[in-house]
C-alpha cells in the first residue's frame, strides 16, 4: 500500500509540472468568448510557481491554505463582469495581516504576481490573473476588529461583508450606509471606490472612510492615516487614504479598513414613480437637487429595466420610466420630502405617486433594484452581461442618458439601463452571446462611446465600477499623459517589481 500511495504521489507530481511546464510555453492570448477558461501563463518577466515556492507559501499560511484545484483556481479567475476566466497558477487563504506581509514579501521576492480576492462581485474583471500568478482570499480575515459607537466608527477585516457589519450593529442604533447592491466586503467596497443607492445623502467609500491597514508589495505594513488615526477630519500629510481608496489591488492588500457610522433613520417611506418618458424623469431628479430635498435614494428604471423586474420578481409597476425614491428623517420631516417631490413629479407627468410604507414592501422595492442584473439576464436566458457605468454632472445628466438610450435603441441588443441619478450616474446592461464575437466587439464600442460621451461634458468613464481591465484605455483619454504617467510613477514606487495585480487600471511599460 505504501508503495502504491508513493507511486501516485510521484505521479500527481509529475503532471503538476508538466502543466505548469505547459502553461509557461503557451503564449497568453486575448478571447472575445466569455466562457471561463485557462488564457494565460506568467510571462518570462514574472517567476513561476514552482514546488519550492508553492511549500514556502504552504509554510506561511499552512498546508490546508493554499491550494491548486482548478475549480478553485477559475472560482478566483472570474468576477460577475463578461470578462473572461483566468485562473491563477494557486490560491492562498491567509487568516492574518502578518501571513499577508509574508505572502507578498515571498512573492516580491520572487517576481510573482499577486491578486488580492474579496467577495467575486467587481464588473471589470479585476481579479483575473492575466500575468498568471497567486490569488490572496481574505475572506478567513473576518473579524470585526472594533466598534466605538460614541465616535461613530467601525473597524473591520477584509473578510467582513457590508451585510455582516450590520447585522453586528443591529442593537447599537448605528449602520453602515454604503450599498453597492451586492453583499461585497467593505475592503473590497474600498479598493474599488464603491457607492450605491446611498451614495446621493451619504457620499461614496470615498468619503466615509476614516482609516486604512495595507500590506504593500514588499511586506511592510501602511497605516495610511496614522498608526492610530479615527479623526473625523485631519490635515496631517498627504491623503494616503484617498490614494489607496480605489486602487483595485494594484498598490497593495487592504488588511483593515476603519469606516463612518451613522445613526438609523428614526422614520422611512419608499415611493415608486412613473414617467411617461425618459426625459421627464431625468429632469425631475435635477429639479428634486436643484431644490435640495435631502432624498435619501433616488434611482432611474427604463422600461427594459421595469419589465425585468416585474417578470423576474412578479411585480406589477407599470412598465415606463421610472423612479424609486427613498425619504428617512424624523416621520414628519419625511412627509414633507416626501409630499415636496411628489409636487414636482406630477409637474413633470408622473401618473401616480405610489407610497411604500410597510417594511416588506420597501424591502421588494429594494431588491428588485439591487438585483438588477439578474432580472436582466433572465430576459434572455443563455446570454452574458456587458455593464458598464459612467458619472456626469447632475445639469448634464439629461443630455448623456438620452444619448444613451437613443444609441442603445439604435442597436440590436436588449439593453436596459438604470442609475443612481442622484448623483449623476448611470448603468447600462448589454445581453450578448458570449460566443460571438461580432456582437461582443459591437458591445464594447457601446461601452466606449458611452464614457467618451461622458468625457465630452466632463464627466468620468466609471462612476463606481471601476477600471479593472475592461476601461483602461479610456482612463487614459480621461486623465491625459501627464495624469497617466504620475498614475505610473505612484506604481513603480509602492510596487517597483509590477507584482500587484498586474494588468489593471493602468498599462505599465515593460
Amino acid at each position: 500500500k505504501m508503495l502504491k500511495l508513493g507511486a501516485r504521489a510521484s505521479s500527481l507530481r509529475c503532471a503538476y509540472r508538466a502543466i505548469q511546464t505547459a502553461g509557461r510555453n503557451c503564449r497568453r492570448q486575448e478571447h472575445t468568448s466569455l466562457h471561463c477558461r485557462c488564457l494565460s501563463s506568467s510571462p518570462p518577466e514574472y517567476g513561476s510557481l514552482t514546488d519550492r515556492v508553492r511549500q514556502s507559501l504552504e509554510g506561511v499560511v499552512g498546508w490546508g491554505n493554499v491550494s491548486t484545484s482548478l475549480s478553485v483556481r477559475e472560482h478566483h479567475g472570474k468576477d460577475e463582469s463578461y470578462h473572461p476566466c483566468i485562473p491563477p497558477a494557486a490560491v492562498v487563504f491567509p487568516t492574518s495581516t502578518e501571513e499577508v506581509s509574508r505572502v507578498a514579501r515571498l512573492c516580491d521576492t520572487e517576481h510573482i504576481p499577486v491578486i488580492p480576492f474579496g467577495t467575486g462581485t467587481g464588473l471589470e474583471g479585476g481579479v483575473s490573473a492575466v500575468m498568471g500568478g497567486v490569488c490572496v482570499d481574505l475572506s478567513k480575515m473576518d473579524s470585526i476588529v472594533e466598534v466605538h459607537t460614541e465616535d461613530f466608527y467601525a473597524s473591520v477585516q477584509p473578510g467582513v461583508t457590508r451585510k455582516t457589519l450590520n447585522s453586528y450593529l443591529r442593537d447599537t442604533g448605528l449602520w453602515f450606509p454604503i450599498d453597492p447592491g451586492a453583499d461585497a466586503s467593505v475592503c473590497g467596497m474600498a479598493a474599488t471606490s464603491a457607492s450605491g443607492t446611498n451614495a446621493v445623502k451619504y457620499g461614496t467609500m470615498r468619503e466615509n472612510v476614516l482609516n486604512l491597514q495595507v500590506v504593500l508589495a514588499d511586506g511592510r505594513v501602511l497605516h495610511t492615516a496614522g498608526l492610530a488615526g479615527r479623526a473625523r477630519k485631519t490635515s496631517a500629510g498627504y491623503n494616503l487614504t484617498n490614494m489607496f481608496i480605489g486602487s483595485e489591488g494594484t498598490l497593495g492588500f487592504i488588511t483593515q479598513a476603519t469606516v463612518r457610522l451613522y445613526g438609523v433613520p428614526e422614520a422611512t417611506v419608499a415611493a415608486v414613480c412613473p414617467f411617461p418618458s425618459v426625459e421627464a424623469a431625468v429632469t425631475t431628479t435635477v429639479e428634486v437637487l436643484q431644490a435640495q430635498i435631502p432624498v435619501a435614494k433616488m434611482e432611474f428604471l427604463d422600461e427594459e429595466s421595469l419589465d425585468a423586474a416585474n417578470r423576474y420578481f412578479k411585480l406589477d409597476y407599470p412598465v415606463a420610466p421610472t423612479l424609486f425614491l427613498e425619504f428617512v428623517g424624523s416621520p414628519q420631516s419625511v412627509e414633507e420630502q416626501a409630499n415636496a417631490v411628489s409636487e414636482l413629479a406630477r409637474d413633470n407627468g408622473c401618473s401616480s405617486f405610489v407610497w411604500e410604507r410597510d417594511h416588506g414592501a420597501r424591502s421588494q422595492l429594494w431588491k428588485a433594484r439591487h438585483e438588477w442584473l439578474y432580472a436582466g439576464l433572465a430576459l434572455e436566458p443563455g446570454k452574458k452581461a456587458v455593464t458598464t457605468d459612467v458619472c456626469v454632472p447632475i445639469s448634464k445628466l439629461p443630455e448623456v442618458l438620452l444619448d444613451t438610450k437613443k444609441d442603445l435603441q439604435n442597436s440590436p441588443f436588449t439593453a436596459p439601463t438604470l442609475g443612481h441619478v442622484g448623483d449623476g450616474n448611470f448603468h447600462s446592461m448589454i445581453l450578448v452571446d458570449p460566443d460571438n464575437r461580432e456582437e461582443v466587439q459591437l458591445a464594447r464600442e457601446l461601452m466606449a462611446r458611452m464614457a467618451r460621451r461622458a468625457l465630452a461634458v466632463g464627466g468620468t468613464c466609471t462612476g463606481e465600477h471601476g477600471i479593472g481591465r475592461g476601461k483602461m484605455a479610456v482612463l487614459e483619454e480621461e486623465f491625459g499623459p501627464v495624469g497617466i504617467d504620475v498614475m505610473r510613477t505612484l506604481k513603480r514606487t509602492l510596487d517597483p517589481n509590477n507584482i500587484m495585480n498586474p494588468g489593471k487600471v493602468i498599462h505599465m511599460a515593460l
